[in-house]
């Protein structure tokens, strides 16, 4: 039986949930200066989308951009590494001590890597954290939620919600990917 998939956004139908998802992340903002931690690979060039139409919002804001390096899953969700692999920038702890900081990831499934984020991050104490998830599949096997979410689906454990970012492919979109039983 051949893999099943469905395109359930396109970029069009994402113009809005980010548009929706900049006014959440406004929403959060004060004096305190923020940053805005796009988790690589997929959630730093939506850290950057989401940066852009949060400066059209609130064009004073401080609100800068940093990456993260994290990594547990391969794209197809096999686990790849048992622990949370997390790999900062050199001068990371002192760009965010005292921030803001708002983790940009694209999809929250269960948990792990934001979790590991949100550990190391209390380490460099931030001012406070905050998560922002493109897609939210409330599968969670940790006590991690996103505050700024744009589009929550409940799909079936063994579905795996694929988002497409360029650089890394070619459309901005959200795909559902059933993968054909083995």
């Amino acid at each position: 039986m051949p893999d099943d998939r469905y395109r359930l956004y396109s970029t069009a139908d994402l113009a809005p949930v980010l548009d929706h998802m900049a006014r959440q992340t406004v929403a959060l903002l004060d004096d305190t200066p923020t940053v805005l931690l796009g988790m690589l690979r997929r959630g730093a060039p939506l850290a950057d989308r989401l940066l852009d139409r949060v400066r059209a919002l609130a064009p004073a804001a401080p609100v800068e951009r940093l990456d993260l390096e994290v990594k547990r899953y391969a794209d197809t969700l096999e686990l790849m590494h048992p622990e949370t692999h997390l790999k900062a920038p050199q001068d990371a702890a002192a760009t965010l001590a005292g921030r803001r900081v708002i983790v940009v990831d694209d999809v929250l499934y269960q948990g792990h890597s934001l979790f590991r984020v949100f550990a190391w991050l209390a380490t460099v104490k931030p001012a406070a954290v905050h998560a922002a998830v493109l897609v939210d599949r409330q599968r969670y096997q940790l006590p991690v939620r996103a505050d700024i979410v744009g589009v929550t689906l409940k799909i079936a454990p063994g579905d795996v919600i694929e988002c497409n970012v360029p650089p890394y492919e070619d459309e901005f979109a959200v795909d559902l990917w059933r993968p054909a039983a083995g």
